[in-house]
């Protein structure tokens, strides 16, 4: 229940609100993540399949364990409408000993 214990913070795009909900709602029901954010129109500018695109999209701040990374991309995969979703964890490496609590026990089927 330290930091000791790898948490992170994955960054996911979905195309747009509906679909980042749905992802959102089944990580955090799933236990693999103790909450999602969700950040609307954010604005994407990058190249694909030959070409630059710029889209609208929404971005989801996910906070779970390192050790659920495997599991949470592998259900991320399942539930994406992209052929590859955007799917990248970042460290956390502070964070306050009652929060890091929530977020374990959040994640770890210990749900009150």
């Amino acid at each position: 229940m330290s930091p000791e214990r790898g948490f992170t913070v994955v960054l996911i795009t979905a195309p747009n609100e509906d679909e980042g909900a749905r992802i959102a709602r089944t990580l955090v029901e799933e236990s693999l993540a103790a909450c999602v954010n969700m950040v609307k129109n954010i604005r994407s500018v990058y190249y694909w399949q030959g070409r630059v695109h710029d889209e609208a999209e929404a971005l989801l701040i996910v906070k779970t364990r390192r050790e659920l990374f495997g599991a949470l991309s592998a259900r991320v995969k399942e539930l994406h409408s992209y052929e590859v979703p955007e799917i990248i964890a970042l460290p956390v490496t502070e964070g306050p000993a009652g929060y890091l609590n929530w977020l374990y026990e959040a994640t770890s089927g210990q749900r009150s």
